[in-house]
């Protein structure tokens, strides 16, 4: 009876030890990025956050969302395998938007129980009119 009791116990645990290792991950290299000072007559501006799949299975962006129309992402739409990098491209309209900003880029993927949050800032000066 002891001896059955170890052996699902210890099925059990591999079982969720298999299921641990065969999900994806994703790494930014940033989550964070600061245009500093910039110009309202230039339009607009962008930059790119790249990420890596540290997991063990396929990366998937299902969708990603900005907090407001001002902001515009594109993400890889390939999954992207284990080991491989993907993309995250924001573009920030200055136009018509004098002042401080922070705008955030939220990231939905197939990690389980996971978003994630991408984040830019910066002061855009007004045109001189």
């Amino acid at each position: 009876m002891k001896r059955l009791g170890l052996a699902l116990i210890f099925s059990v645990l591999l079982t969720g030890l298999a299921f641990a290792q065969s999900s994806p991950n994703a790494k930014f290299d940033r989550k964070e990025h600061n245009f500093g000072t910039i110009k309202e007559e230039i339009g607009s501006v962008a930059t790119q956050f790249e990420f890596t799949n540290t997991g063990n299975s396929p990366l998937i962006v299902q969708r990603v969302r900005a907090s407001c129309g001002c902001t515009t992402p594109a993400f890889t739409k390939e999954p992207i395998l284990p080991g491989k990098k993907g993309t995250i491209d924001v573009k920030y309209s200055t136009v018509a938007r004098p002042g401080n900003f922070r705008k955030s880029i939220t990231v939905y993927t197939n990690v389980p129980d996971s978003v994630y949050v991408l984040t830019i800032s910066g002061r855009v000066t007004p045109k001189v009119r």
